[in-house]
């Protein structure tokens, strides 16, 4: 599949990144020569340094005969412009990087592909979206839906003594086939596991399950079920503002951003949400807030480091539930380490997004982890496949991989080494980063 990717920034850059281990033809193209040297020699993919919105910089790239065309730069009318462009050339498929709400509305929508734009990737709207679900369900790490909403990705960090603790995948003091061990996630390693691994005190663990059975997770896992009411905001910042907007009633909302201006901009954004002037990296400022009265405390400042440290610290105030925007790839798994809540991050989010298009499948059925080294996906099994030839204990599947679920026609089941794929189901697999297009193999 060709695929060109205008803007080497941080989300085109982490894309091109990504889609360079997944033996795709990638073009990248920027108008920062020295950004594009430091791609190109690392990574295997091609570089252009131009213009996206330039007639002649796409016709050299071979715009005509791409497969998906990506505009990823931070202006979202150059990324429109360059999508039309790019159609009108011969793309096969374009998707714009996009900072304005009202997009993705229908109507607005329908404009936007007349245009000759595809897919609208609006990054701060898909994290406002992450959050609100981490806030409903606060004792999980991670929460999201799989295969049309029937099954559940729930990810959960161990913390001491608990019925999982020091306990073998094959000896799970459960009965029945109630869930499905998909991945653990330690230090800085993600491990695809089977039977005879052993989960230890801070591992994350993800589970595949049915919504019925999350309760018994969350008792195995020494959780408790945290109603949140009250959030306390550090920075007023696109995410926060964007959140604020899509929970509306939902929760009580406090900002505190230290710009004045910005504050008068929020005050007359969000005229239900308590805004305040001050430095919530100040203990002070954090204890005039009431603090202690909150039962979530979320960091969006423009540096990882402020907002990992920011969550520590409302950590200390008895805080239940904390999240960070980490920006920076090489902090998740500190962050992570460092028992802070949930992870946002903006380039893994598009990303993910994007990704999902190259799988041809349902967005509401695939998600990458936001652990920048692992992936779930939900893949169809065509005609003859390698994968239907015998039972899911004798396929001898290559490392790295597992597959968690199976759905047949309207039913899902989880997958057990007695389980026979056959032609035409829906299988959701887990694998280490990389190894997406490698799995499909399996499935064609």
């Amino acid at each position: 599949m060709k695929i060109i990717i205008a803007g080497a920034g941080e989300v085109g850059s982490h894309l091109a990144k990504m889609l360079s281990n997944e033996d795709q033809d990638i073009i990248l193209i920027d108008s920062d020569q020295d950004r594009l040297d430091m791609l190109d020699a690392n990574y295997n993919l091609m570089t252009f340094a131009g213009s996206p919105t330039s007639f002649a910089t796409l016709r050299n790239v071979g715009v005509e005969d791409a497969d998906l065309f990506i505009a990823v730069t931070p202006y979202e009318t150059q990324n429109i412009a360059a999508c039309a462009i790019a159609r009108q050339l011969g793309a096969d498929k374009t998707v714009a990087r996009i900072d304005n709400y009202e997009s993705l509305s229908q109507k607005n929508r329908d404009i936007l592909a007349n245009l000759g734009v595809d897919h609208l990737i609006y990054p701060e709207h898909l994290a406002a979206q992450e959050i609100i679900v981490a806030l409903q369900h606060s004792w999980a790490r991670h929460w999201a839906e799989l295969a049309g909403g029937k099954l559940l990705l729930i990810g959960v960090k161990l913390h001491g003594k608990t019925q999982l603790t020091d306990v073998q995948i094959k000896n799970l003091p459960v009965s029945g086939h109630l869930f499905h061990i998909a991945a653990i996630k330690r230090n800085h390693e993600t491990i695809i596991p089977n039977g005879n691994d052993t989960m230890l005190d801070g591992d994350t663990i993800f589970f595949v399950t049915f919504e019925k059975n999350a309760d018994i997770i969350r008792e195995l896992c020494g959780k408790q079920a945290v109603t949140i009411k009250r959030v306390m905001i550090m920075g007023g910042t696109r995410i926060a503002m964007r959140f604020a907007m899509e929970s509306k009633g939902h929760f009580h909302i406090k900002i505190i951003e230290p710009d004045r201006k910005v504050c008068v901009h929020l005050a007359t954004r969000l005229p239900d949400c308590e805004i305040e002037q001050g430095d919530a990296r100040d203990v002070d400022t954090l204890k005039n807030g009431n603090i202690q009265q909150y039962d979530a405390f979320m960091a969006f400042s423009d540096s990882s480091e402020t907002n990992i440290l920011s969550c520590l610290t409302a950590k200390e105030f008895g805080i239940r539930k904390t999240i960070a925007e980490v920006e920076n790839l090489q902090f998740i798994s500190q962050a992570e380490n460092l028992n802070i809540g949930t992870i946002i991050n903006k380039k893994l989010i598009a990303s993910s997004r994007i990704f999902k298009l190259l799988l041809d499948a349902d967005v509401d059925n695939v998600k990458t982890f936001a652990l920048a080294d692992a992936e779930v996906a939900e893949l169809t099994v065509k005609p003859k496949a390698k994968i239907t030839r015998h039972a899911v204990k004798e396929l001898k599947l290559p490392y790295g991989m597992t597959l968690a679920a199976v759905r047949k026609g309207s039913s899902v089941a989880l997958v057990s080494g007695n389980t026979r794929i056959e032609e035409g189901d829906g299988v959701v697999v887990f694998c280490l980063n990389g190894t997406i297009h490698k799995v499909e193999r399996w499935f064609n």
